[in-house]
């Protein structure tokens, strides 16, 4: 029989180790790049071995990532999709609604929010505009990230080792329309140039005949919460003007986050 005494005694002992890994998870989300263990002790003031102990045990359940070559901790895709998990909340959705209303009514096309769930995006804000084709991007729904635009713009903000650990061969990446990136070459050559522009393009991936643009939405940490973007079929629309407008739509939204 356990006494009472041992019941308590277990329980002190997982207090520390509970408080240790939320403080170094709230570390490095606090981060803007991948951080060495022996600076994660220093700065938090704990011993070493702790520090490795308990990250390699977020490792393995992917809240932390090892960055081996580089010999650093990052924030693993466990921890991007809790994230995800609070984003989906309220909080992002009430914010995001009315702007994203604002941006269907100034384009005159259907614009949507959504975020990061895993390896796919899921929808939590959408605005039909009338009298356009119908979308499957309703609210609830689930896409494969790599062939949205909403998606490749949150990939192509995550560092590097992030987007290898959701896409590191070629069975993970299902299709839609017979395009898009099959192999994790093929997705780095999207995410640079999506990088290089400023926002993210699909053209027929998700439906034949449809096209998006997408941008990021960051929080105060340069993390992509989120991804505002624009859905339309007219071939004769402008991309650079409403990738534009998707711009300044994520640009308002991150500033009404960060208030």
């Amino acid at each position: 029989m356990i006494s009472d005494n041992s019941d308590g005694s277990a329980a002190g002992a997982q207090v520390p180790a509970a408080d240790h890994t939320l403080r170094i998870l709230r570390y490095l989300a606090g981060r803007p790049a991948p951080v060495a263990a022996s600076a994660i002790a220093r700065d938090l003031e704990l011993p070493r071995s702790t520090v490795y102990h308990l990250l390699t045990t977020l490792a393995a359940h992917g809240f932390v990532l090892h960055m081996r070559e580089d010999r650093r901790w990052g924030l693993g895709t466990s921890a991007f999709e809790l994230a995800g998990g609070y984003a989906r909340q309220q909080p992002l959705a009430r914010l995001g609604r009315p702007v994203v209303a604002a941006l269907s009514d100034r384009l005159g096309e259907s614009a949507h929010l959504a975020v990061m769930s895993g390896g796919d995006v899921l929808y939590i804000v959408e605005e039909r505009a009338p009298r356009r084709p119908a979308l499957v991007t309703d609210v609830g729904v689930r896409l494969p990230a790599h062939l949205t635009a909403s998606g490749r713009a949150m990939l192509a903000a995550l560092p590097r080792e992030q987007v290898r650990a959701l896409y590191p061969s070629a069975s993970t990446f299902p299709d839609r329309t017979g395009v898009g990136p099959r192999t994790p070459a093929e997705l780095r050559e999207v995410l640079r140039v999506a990088r290089a522009r400023g926002y993210a393009v699909e053209d027929s991936e998700v439906a034949d005949g449809l096209r998006s643009v997408g941008a990021a939405v960051h929080d105060h940490a340069g993390w992509p919460v989120a991804a505002v973007a624009v859905t339309w079929a007219n071939a004769d629309l402008d991309e650079e003007r409403l990738a534009d407008a998707v711009r300044e739509t994520a640009s308002v939204l991150e500033s009404r986050l960060r208030r």
